[in-house]
């Protein structure tokens, strides 16, 4: 009893001195400010004032096609980088439960029994049925940093798995959309091939009749086979996306059902929501904030190791070793003690441990900056990306109708002797050039569209 006291005493004298060890984390002052270029001024930046976002959208009202929502579904299920994290926010689960449990008493049974004899007398037999209990008192706040640096990594774990879900849907919607893409590539080749043939066959024709010589056949010939190969080319880019889908779909290689890139109906008008908002929306931001608020609770926990360890401890035994050589009965022997450890001279572990811990709270500040800022950039690159390829295919549509009329021009012109072969191949070749840049465009237009998604964090639902 009088240890017991004695610790009281001891533990009031510094109790006083471990003011500021329960601090919460409070999120440091960040400027958002300006962190969106707007897409037309060089200069300026974009003023966001929306309360609603194009990020909070389920991601099933952005991606209406519902063969791509199959694919995300399946993704979803299937994906290793989903599982696993999935795997790691229970094995942090499991750590948290343990950092809880720290703030309860220990106990622990270990039955003993011995059988001696001493020079040839009657063995005498005693045992024990020890049940001991230790539990260490939290007066400096050492134990309740540890959980809540835990609690703050299980956040951080959820975060990334939400990363990992944004990710996969960007990435499934931007891989089903490259197919789209190539398919409608593979289309205009195929009917630039036919245009070629008919071409070359004219040539070969204008050659019997003695209007051009067999370079302009030879000419015409050259271009079909240089379509053929694009067209031979795509089909190769086709079944590497493909494959690459299948992959991030958990599923060995295989042939994608798809829709048509004509088929398509993406948002075009986005509210990309105020700064704080948007940044509370994206993951990983969320995540590196969790990280900053976990070094914040490790540097409360390094603290805390330079005050008292005090610990209570008790047990209780049905035994009869108390009793000599009287095998039975039992007796209840009770017992209870209490200890404090207080660190002097640790080689300079603790106070290095410290130093450590508020460079390592400095390093995830930085890190946390510049996750404010990549996702500022991540924005205004999607909306200037979109910005630019939607004016890009408005023009290029112009310029194919225009182009579309002179293949036919020049056709008429070379029937009547009034172009040259090299005129008609010229045509054909700015035409299909024309249309495959066009498709490009588009694509790029609903990669804005997936990039935007992902950079205003969507993909929640």
């Amino acid at each position: 009893m009088r240890k017991l006291t004695i610790l009281t005493i001891m533990s009031a004298a510094v109790i006083m001195s471990s003011c500021g060890l329960y601090n919460k984390y409070e999120r440091p002052e960040v400027n958002t400010e300006g962190i969106v270029r707007d897409v037309i001024s060089d200069t300026d930046t974009l003023a966001v004032t929306d309360t609603a976002s194009f990020g909070n959208l389920p991601w099933r009202e952005v991606f209406t096609d519902p063969q791509l929502q199959s694919l995300i579904e399946t993704a979803l299920a299937n994906n290793v980088d989903m599982l696993n994290a999935a795997l790691n926010v229970k094995m942090v689960e499991a750590q948290l439960k343990v950092a809880k449990l720290a703030f309860v008493p220990s106990f622990s049974f270990s039955p003993q029994g011995t059988i001696s004899s001493w020079d040839g007398n009657k063995a005498t037999q005693t045992y024990s049925l020890p049940v001991n209990a230790s539990w260490s008192i939290d007066l400096f706040g050492n134990l309740l940093a540890v959980k809540r640096s835990t609690q703050k990594a299980l956040l951080a774990t959820k975060d990334y798995q939400l990363v990992v879900k944004t990710n996969i849907i960007a990435g499934v919607a931007n891989m089903y959309y490259t197919l789209l893409m190539l398919d409608k590539q593979q289309e205009i080749v195929s009917n630039m091939a036919g245009l070629t043939k008919d071409t070359w066959e004219m040539m070969k024709l204008q050659k019997e009749l003695g209007r051009v010589k067999e370079t302009g056949v030879q000419s015409a010939e050259a271009n079909y086979y240089s379509v053929q190969a694009q067209a031979a080319d795509i089909k190769r880019q086709i079944r590497e996306v493909e494959n690459s889908l299948s992959l991030l779909l958990g599923q060995p290689a295989q042939t994608i059902a798809r829709g048509k890139l004509a088929d398509q109906s993406l948002p075009s008008e986005f509210s990309t929501g105020i700064a704080l908002q948007m940044l509370n929306n994206r993951p990983d931001v969320h995540y590196a904030e969790m990280s900053l608020a976990q070094c914040f609770h490790n540097i409360q926990a390094a603290r805390a190791k330079f005050y008292p360890n005090i610990t209570i401890g008790g047990s209780g035994a049905y035994t009869n070793s108390g009793g000599g050589s009287i095998v039975n009965p039992g007796k209840i022997l009770l017992s209870a003690m209490g200890s404090l450890v207080q660190p002097i001279f640790q080689n300079g572990l603790i106070t290095a441990n410290l130093k450590v811990a508020k460079y390592q709270y400095e390093q995830a500040y930085n890190t946390w900056q510049n996750a404010i800022l990549s996702a500022g950039s991540e924005v205004s690159n999607a909306l200037v990306k979109y910005n630019s390829s939607d004016e890009k295919s408005k023009l290029e549509a112009k310029q194919i109708e225009s182009l579309t009329k002179n293949v036919g021009y020049t056709k008429d012109l070379f029937r009547m002797g009034s172009s040259t072969y090299l005129e008609v191949i010229t045509a054909q070749q700015s035409l299909l050039n024309a249309e495959l840049a066009k498709v490009v465009d588009d694509f790029n237009k609903m990669q804005a569209v997936v990039n935007l998604y992902y950079a205003l964090g969507g993909g929640r639902e």
